[in-house]
């Protein structure tokens, strides 16, 4: 006997599956990948308890469900139970595959009132296609039967029947099952963070089809929507410039001071004269040029570099264009 856990690595998943393999059946765990969410602490949470781990990229599907979600967002550009039954139907695909007999996942009742509620839970489980082969273990005794609970695959009386927003229960179970580390439960997706839905809102209403690299940018530096064709992005510091000119290709601007310290800029989109005055403005006032002063910029565009002096303004000139 075997399970698939869609596995996010928190304590929660960590719980799901120790539930499981404690009755003796076998658990591969799934996560599934995109620029809002990385493996990194799934990985963590999997080598620390031995736990095969298999990491599938899902962005081209993912990305479909955030821009069109059937079910609304969250508090920002979560589509939380959209994003839930897409993981769960891509899970089921992968039954065959990887010869196993049902699904597992760390969900517990009532701990996120809108997406963890009884009616979300059997929606998303419903639109999964996975019906009956979704177990949640956490949380089983409060929830109807399964397939596994029906055909004595696994015995529910040693399931779990969490319910609630407190974790002093994970943690008594932690302790049961001696899992002395695992992650906090705060953050994992980009896509419940205010500034970073404010920026992918952004880029949506622009690109009908962004690319993964320009996703990857919102994460990084300042964001100025230009025009609605051009948009520059400015790093903070020396660690986000590398970052950001990472990203660059031979298509793009770039703009930096060519007299000291400064941001790198990138410029993304189609550049008019009046656009690339307000993008050198932006590379100067975000430098350590004075107000008022001149400022010496380098700026690549087409593989050909020219410099250009220009008096440097002052940042809150450009607050109007900064996301």
């Amino acid at each position: 006997m075997k399970a698939l856990c869609v596995f996010s690595g928190g304590l929660d998943s960590m719980l799901a599956v120790q539930l499981i393999r404690a009755q003796g059946i076998d658990v591969l765990a799934l996560f599934f990948e995109t620029p809002f969410f990385t493996s990194r602490k799934a990985e963590e949470s999997a080598l620390s308890m031995g736990l095969p781990l298999k990491v599938v990229d899902i962005t081209e599907r993912h990305l479909e469900i955030v821009k069109h979600p059937k079910h609304g967002y969250g508090g920002n550009m979560n589509p939380c139970i959209d994003c839930h039954a897409l993981m769960f139907r891509i899970a089921g695909e992968y039954l065959d595959r990887e010869n196993a007999d049902f699904i597992i996942t760390g969900e517990v009742l009532g701990q996120r009132p809108m997406s963890q509620n009884k009616k979300s839970l059997s929606l998303v489980a419903s639109e999964s296609g996975c019906e009956g082969l979704l177990l949640r273990p956490l949380s089983a005794r409060h929830l109807p039967r399964t397939v596994p609970e029906e055909k004595g695959w696994v015995n529910r009386e040693l399931l779990a029947g969490l319910q609630g927003r407190s974790r002093k229960p994970q943690m008594e179970m932690a302790r049961q099952f001696n899992i002395e580390k695992y992650p906090s439960p705060a953050g994992g997706c980009l896509l419940t963070e205010k500034a970073f839905s404010r920026r992918l809102k952004d880029l949506l209403r622009f690109r009908k089809n962004p690319e993964v690299r320009e996703i990857e940018l919102l994460k990084l530096g300042r964001h100025f929507r230009i025009s609605p064709h051009a948009k520059l992005i400015a790093g903070r510091n020396r660690k986000e410039n590398r970052k950001i000119l990472s990203h660059a290709t031979p298509d793009d601007i770039i703009l930096s001071y060519a007299e000291g310290p400064g941001p790198a800029v990138l410029g993304i989109g189609e550049f008019d004269d009046k656009s690339m005055e307000v993008a050198m403005g932006i590379a100067a006032a975000y430098s350590d040029a004075e107000d008022g002063t001149e400022a010496l910029l380098k700026v690549i565009r087409e593989d050909s570099e020219r410099r250009w002096h220009i008096r440097c303004p002052a940042k809150k000139t450009f607050r109007g264009y900064l996301l």
